[in-house]
């Protein structure tokens, strides 16, 4: 707190401008080393021409690129969502300054992120600068039953404030309702024990400025927060939205709900919409090869995930996208993209939704890798698992016999790359189908039916019957 530094001495400290190569995974998890780099002539990101949207209630000006704070590297190089070594704080410093520098003022954390660990340590690097700078986005992540009482709760709401050394809370979120138990979860974590009330309370005080929920899951709690809306005046709501999901949400898993429905009910209701999985966990950056290139022949200079969050941003009811953004070059690729943002034409828009079209088509498990389904009390890796198959499926090394013309080289792909990406002892033979996993996904995943159907494919590879 007592070296905070103004705007202009910290950009020139950065030294702000040097051009990076621009990724193609830009905001997506720390497995993205195996990014594509794109063959852009970069030049130096401004400063000052980051997009804000306006807060309707507070008239506050949120940078249309948000900070998702869930993947922190950690001093292996690796996201802490994965990894439990120590967070590299000095290098999260850096990347919130950076954001800072260039207008990023929206900083969106959790008590559950990063094994725990998010909210010191975005606490910490923001507490650098000036309080009125920036705008911190927290929720109230009482998913386990030991949660659930008030005193719990309050508790856990009570230790955001100091983990993140403030004394109030600009958007605070019910987190992820409809997840896991539906409406009868919802009840219990924030009607039985007084905690939706409580927090409205505190709203009145001033301890909480804007008052939200993130949704995943059952549409039924989503309608019924909606048609409340008169009573709890809800300030924003973050969904999950982007071009494949506007219409397809249902189609590739009949547990979600299309970001056309989930957008237009906010809209309807002058509600302003905050934007998660932007980019499907990654999915909409490693898009099959001849997507990338249908995407790479319109725009050669840009990134692939860039058009999926310019997608994100178009729509004018979005206060902003967050994107959780583990190494400088994730951050500044994305910087490219708002700084200003370009919204996407009437027409692009068509080309996005029929891009979407065609990767319907291919088969994937709709994993986002948001780890709420680990720890595997057997020791699964259950994300890496479904993000190889899911790589897979993308690259066509996912044959259904051995008259496929790419055969041989499909089993070896697949094969070499799963013992690579999964070691022996974490993969899906060991699934004893406990399901303990099910329950936390918020995509409603039925995890044990997938890695058992992956494991057969395994084994039958293994064996040449297939």
């Amino acid at each position: 707190m007592k070296n905070k530094i103004n705007r202009r001495d910290f950009i020139k400290k950065l030294g702000i401008g040097a051009g990076v190569t621009g990724l193609a995974l830009a905001g997506c998890d720390s497995k993205s080393k195996e990014i594509a780099k794109t063959e852009t002539t970069l030049t130096e990101i401004p400063t000052d021409k980051m997009t804000y949207r306006t807060n309707p209630k507070t008239g506050e000006k949120v940078s249309i690129l948000g900070y998702g704070c869930m993947r922190w590297p950690t001093k292996s190089g690796d996201s802490a969502r994965d990894a439990a070594d120590e967070i590299d704080q000095e290098t999260v410093n850096r990347l919130v300054d950076t954001a800072i520098a260039h207008g990023v003022n929206y900083f969106d954390t959790s008590p559950a992120y990063c094994k725990g660990r998010s909210e010191r340590a975005t606490g910490i690097a923001l507490a650098r600068h000036p309080r009125e700078s920036y705008y911190i986005a927290t929720k109230l992540s009482n998913f386990a039953p030991q949660t659930w009482s008030r005193e719990a709760s309050i508790n856990m709401y009570r230790n955001s404030l100091k983990e993140l050394q403030t004394d109030y809370i600009d958007y605070m979120l019910l987190h992820a309702i409809g997840m896991g138990g539906g409406m009868e979860e919802f009840q219990k974590r924030y009607i039985d024990n007084g905690m939706l009330d409580f927090l409205v309370a505190e709203r009145d005080a001033g301890r909480i400025k804007n008052l939200g929920f993130s949704y995943h899951g059952d549409v039924a709690v989503f309608d019924w927060a909606l048609a409340n809306h008169d009573k709890y005046k809800w300030d924003f709501v973050q969904i999950q939205m982007n071009y494949l999901d506007w219409k397809h949400a249902r189609e590739l898993n009949p547990r979600n709900t299309d970001g056309e429905y989930l957008y237009g009910e906010l809209e309807k209701r002058g509600i302003p919409a905050v934007i998660m999985e932007p980019l499907l966990g990654g999915r909409l950056s490693n898009v099959p090869d001849h997507i990338a290139a249908r995407l790479k022949q319109r725009e050669p200079e840009k990134s692939v995930a860039s058009w999926a969050f310019r997608y994100a941003g178009t729509h004018p009811g979005v206060l902003t996208v967050l994107s959780g953004m583990t190494y400088m070059e994730h951050l500044e690729d994305n910087l490219r993209t708002y700084c200003p943002l370009e919204p996407l034409t009437d027409e692009e828009m068509e080309f996005l939704y029929d891009t979407a079209d065609l990767m319907v088509k291919y088969p994937t498990v709709a994993c986002n890798d948001c780890k709420y389904c680990m720890p595997c009390p057997y020791g699964i890796d259950i994300p890496s698992i479904l993000l190889h198959y899911n790589k897979c499926v993308n690259q066509g090394y996912v044959v259904k016999d051995s008259q496929a013309e790419n055969y041989a080289e499909a089993r070896k792909a697949f094969l070499v790359g799963y013992d690579r990406s999964v070691p022996k002892l974490r993969q899906a033979s060991h699934c004893i189908g406990c399901n303990q996993c099910s329950h936390h996904c918020p995509q409603g995943i039925d995890i044990p039916k997938e890695l058992h159907r992956i494991d057969n494919y395994v084994e039958s590879l293994k064996q040449q019957t297939i």
